[in-house]
């Protein structure tokens, strides 16, 4: 576990390099570094570069599935909420990191969710439904 640690701390520095969180993170498959990675939010300019997101999009490539079940990941920083969603839908079997994170103070966090109100917004309600409920049932064919 050392040895998959000391790269996430390899790739942590080169994002505070390039002027990111430094958070670094490596896949491992059967005892095997598959892909590293780091921060590249600011570096990017994209909110989705998470060392975490960054490494399971590169895994998913490097294996040619989206399903990394028999994966593992190390993680400098525990992983934030919306990486913690990739991680399970990429089925990642473990997840092991160095440090819990701080809490944010609630001022930082003012976005609102609003679901819509189904009287006034039945048409396209049913309409999204059907779509969804198509595709899911044709993938069951």
């Amino acid at each position: 576990m050392e040895e998959y640690m000391n790269i996430c701390i390899e790739q942590a520095k080169i994002a505070a390099e390039n002027g990111d969180v430094p958070i670094g993170a490596v896949i491992v498959q059967d005892g095997h570094v598959l892909c590293s990675g780091y921060n590249t939010r600011e570096k990017e300019h994209n909110v989705l570069g998470h060392a975490e997101i960054n490494v399971i999009l590169k895994a998913s490539k490097e294996l040619k599935r989206w399903n990394l079940s028999d994966c593992d990941l190390y993680v400098t920083l525990k992983p934030c909420s919306m990486c913690n969603i990739i991680i399970q839908q990429a089925r990642i079997r473990n997840v092991f990191y160095l440090l819990d994170k701080l809490d944010y103070k609630k001022e930082y966090n003012k976005t609102q969710y609003v679901m819509l109100d189904s009287e006034k917004n039945e048409n396209v309600e049913q309409m999204y439904s059907s779509i969804l409920s198509s595709f899911f049932q044709d993938k069951r064919k």
